[in-house]
């Protein structure tokens, strides 16, 4: 038997590969089936399940596809509903798999149709859980994101409780909790930064399962300082209800090399320019009206919140060793429609004589002087927690999650200085104002860090 964590730091996303003489299962695969397939193939050994604990909402999973290239039989459970064949699984049912099974438990709360997956070892004893979206380390799944016009958010922290308590606090403590996402992942509160842990241990630490947890507690207390979800989330759930495009496809049009000509034509139709290059590259100088969001960071999760159109064309400017990467990283959040990358980079448009944008920046330790020499508001966009943690004085507090609708607020003709954390945010937030049509953006580069450094931010607001 073989238990394998496939871990993807940019969603913070756990999917896993299960094996047992020559049967494999893949648990919650993400949208790319080449290291599914290529890792059963390693092991000689058929891929006989994809096993989803949910219809996601962060990621677009790759079941429809891996699918279609292997047989392999989809397994949700009870509730779900599909537009393309699944094995709708029965709470309790028990699944082969060579030497091994695996028993279904079906667990709404974080959504109606969850369902985490017991893996019984080749004695019949209960040996590992993967959890889903149910259980993580030190926290529990959000039970906001399948509200309906029937089914409150308190109504699905009740089934979430009750969930816990039925199904997998019974269970012994010796069995290994394998969560479906880790620390980062909006799809719970203050999820731990640990990737695994044994059951007895959450039992013992994690706030969700406390003993003397009233079911009214346990809602109030999974509900409070819940943020709204992004606004990809029920798209993403949907197009995992629906179905979607070939990724071989997606990956093959995006991937596609666009002379300069070509790239202004997509440009001058609607297609909207990304630029994945580093925020010092972007700042120095960038095509007017292209939005910054660097490869280097969570690259996938900041297009999905926003991008608000999963349909809206794109090109990009990117590293042509990198497109492939950048092309997969859209797909995974339900961006299919990316046309091509600038063959050349950023210099074939600057060689071609093309108008060239620039972000103003200053360093933090130049803020005092420029408040001084030229006033203008000051804006937050780290989260409420990091804002309400330590800030400057005077500035407003913008998330970037929600700079989208918050920057209707704001005058476009008044200037604004922007920080984040260290700096790539700030980058995504002064390249969306600006594409907005706002005047007078200057970045502060180094963001907080370099900041609270200052005398600007007196020692004693840092303690």
């Amino acid at each position: 038997m073989k238990i394998e964590q496939i871990y993807t730091g940019c969603l913070a996303e756990a999917a896993y590969y299960i094996e047992s003489d020559g049967e494999a299962a893949i648990i919650d695969p993400l949208r790319e089936t080449a290291p599914y397939i290529d890792r059963a193939n390693e092991d000689d050994a058929k891929i006989k399940y994809i096993l989803e604990t949910h219809f996601h909402a962060d990621f677009v999973s790759g079941h429809v596809d891996l699918a279609a290239l292997t047989g392999a039989e989809i397994v949700y459970g009870p509730t779900a509903k599909a537009n393309f064949p699944i094995h709708l699984a029965t709470d309790g049912e028990i699944l082969k798999l060579g030497k091994i099974s695996i028993k279904v438990l079906h667990t709404p709360g974080h959504t109606m149709e969850s369902t985490c997956f017991l893996l019984m070892d080749e004695a019949g004893n209960p040996h590992a859980l993967f959890s889903g979206d149910t259980l993580f380390i030190n926290e529990v799944g959000r039970p906001d994101l399948a509200v309906s016009k029937d089914t409150s958010r308190e109504d699905l922290a009740g089934f979430l409780f009750d969930s816990l308590q039925n199904k997998i606090l019974p269970l012994p403590d010796d069995v290994i909790v394998y969560p479906g996402h880790g620390a980062g992942s909006a799809c719970g509160k203050n999820i731990g930064k640990e990737l695994v842990d044994s059951l007895g241990h959450q039992k013992r630490t994690n706030y969700a399962l406390r003993p003397e947890l009233t079911k009214q507690q346990f809602i109030d207390e999974v509900l409070n300082g819940i943020l709204p979800p992004p606004q990809y989330f029920p798209k993403n759930a949907q197009l995992n209800k629906s179905g979607y495009g070939s990724f071989e496809s997606v990956l093959a049009n995006g991937s596609k090399p666009l002379h300069l000509a070509e790239f202004e034509q997509a440009m001058d139709k609607g297609a909207l320019v990304i630029d994945t290059r580093n925020k010092d590259a972007f700042a120095e100088g960038h095509i007017p009206g292209s939005i910054f969001i660097g490869i280097e960071g969570d690259f996938a999760p900041w297009v999905g919140i926003v991008i608000e159109n999963l349909q809206q064309p794109i090109v990009l400017v990117a590293e042509p060793s990198r497109v492939e990467e950048i092309v997969t990283r859209l797909a995974r959040v339900g961006y299919d429609n990316c046309l091509g990358y600038l063959e050349g980079g950023f210099d074939a448009w600057r060689s071609g004589g093309m108008e060239i944008a620039s972000v103003n920046r200053i360093p933090a330790s130049g803020l005092e002087n420029a408040l001084q020499q030229h006033p203008k508001p000051v804006l937050d966009l780290r989260r409420f927690a990091e804002f309400n943690g330590g800030h400057l004085g005077m500035a407003l507090n913008h998330p970037l999650d929600y700079l989208l609708k918050s920057m209707l607020t704001l005058d476009k003709s008044q200037g604004y200085y922007v920080h984040c954390k260290s700096g790539y945010r700030s980058m995504i937030g002064a390249s969306i104002l600006m594409a907005s049509g706002f005047h007078g953006i200057t970045d502060i580069a180094g963001g907080w860090d370099a900041l609270e450094k200052t005398a600007l931010v007196p020692k004693a607001d840092l303690a």
